[in-house]
């Protein structure tokens, strides 16, 4: 109990709680003046939560500025191939390419090439089955070229309050890592 007692006051003392953090950072473990292991506390935030965390602000500022006009957008420009991208697959009417911005080791958008109205999900229309069922297929495809078909999500935003930023519809294939339940 007395290891215990200590432990606490060193903990208290202001001026080592730096010193005490820095170890942690360094050496998962610390020992007390009596040799006993202290657990230590974990990281309230590490770099990559507040990293994660303000990415996940900036995508949310950007879907709720973003809007529905049907105006050309900037997967029109890398369909056109005015804008470089790197493609992973592509047929008549479906073209996939690496997220810039990947929310995981893989992380690939299928796009259908030609939009017909199909800015979001919540738009599609009984005309629009075959090519829906054309970007799950592609999905399956790029999964199996990325080397996660054992394990991935396929992921549709819906508007702004899905976090849809770009107005043209497309599927977020993520692999390559542990996908947590429930999402967000």
């Amino acid at each position: 109990m007395a290891a215990t007692s200590s432990s606490v006051m060193l903990l208290r003392n202001f001026s080592t709680v730096g010193r005490i953090a820095q170890s942690v950072r360094s050496n998962s473990r610390i020992f007390s003046t009596t040799g006993e292991l202290i657990r230590a506390l974990p990281r309230i935030a590490s770099q990559r939560t507040i990293s994660s965390t303000r990415a996940a602000h900036n995508e949310e500022a950007a879907a709720k500025s973003a809007s529905d006009t049907g105006a050309p957008t900037i997967f029109d420009k890398i369909i056109a191939k005015e804008i470089p991208s790197d493609i992973v697959y592509e047929d008549e009417s479906v073209l996939a390419f690496k997220d810039i911005n990947p929310q995981a080791p893989v992380h690939v958008l299928v796009i259908p090439k030609l939009r017909d109205g199909l800015t979001t999900l919540g738009k599609a229309e009984p005309r629009h089955v075959e090519v829906l069922g054309q970007l799950l297929h592609a999905s399956k495809i790029v999964a199996e070229k990325e080397g996660i078909v054992d394990g991935f999500r396929v992921v549709i935003n819906n508007g702004a309050e899905g976090c849809q930023s770009v107005y043209h519809l497309h599927l977020h294939v993520l692999g390559g890592r542990q996908m947590k339940w429930p999402p967000g």
